[in-house]
């Protein structure tokens, strides 16, 4: 291992560790990714390494983060391309979901490599309310349901995206199939069922 001579700014070299890191659960799994080498494959120190992360789990954390950060940017962007209907909006939403876990595999491979971590669980619940708050004010406009009952309605969508995401991950369906089903989960979020 050779030290870099290039002399980045602290943000611009978090952001290269990050992509080599990226880089790393991509070509070896969560199990390969370590301090060590990340600084090896980053051709930095170890230091440097441990000064942006301290630990291990601190580097899975902020590189699940930025995976994240990703996804719901994905999110973002594509709801600003909806048109005014609701089925547009479920559309584009179950589309881009789809896109984010199909191109980034890392993510559920760095939740599992920190499951029973308590600050995992933390982070998890922070950037799922997020996410479920950012669905859920999309589909406000189209829902006569309460703020409660749609962001609950969205949790559970959320939930079932996530498994349908590891069908197509799987090879067991297809991105249209794929699609169309969380298109109809996401619609589905929009009304209360009539009661009984």
């Amino acid at each position: 291992m050779r030290a870099s001579t290039t002399r980045l700014s602290k943000q611009a070299r978090r952001e290269q560790l990050l992509d080599s890191a990226t880089a790393i659960v991509r070509d070896r799994g969560a199990d390969g990714l370590t301090l060590v080498t990340l600084a090896e494959a980053a051709e930095v120190s170890r230091p440097i390494v441990y000064d942006h992360f301290g630990t291990r789990q601190g580097l899975l954390i902020a590189l699940y983060r930025r995976l994240d950060e990703q996804h719901r940017a994905a999110l973002t962007q594509a709801l600003t391309e909806a048109g005014p209907d609701a089925y547009g909006v479920a559309r584009l939403m179950g589309q881009a979901y789809l896109t984010c876990a199909t191109a980034m595999p890392e993510l559920n491979a760095i939740s599992a490599a920190l499951k029973g971590s308590p600050e995992m669980e933390a982070v998890q619940h922070e950037l799922l309310d997020d996410y479920t708050d950012l669905m859920a004010d999309a589909l406000a406009r189209h829902s006569g349901l309460g703020a409660q009952a749609l962001r609950l309605r969205c949790a559970g969508a959320l939930g079932a995206a996530e498994a349908i995401a590891a069908e197509l991950n799987h090879g067991r369906t297809t991105a249209a199939d794929a699609t169309d089903a969380l298109t109809d989960l996401i619609m589905s979020c929009l009304a209360a069922a009539p009661r009984r």
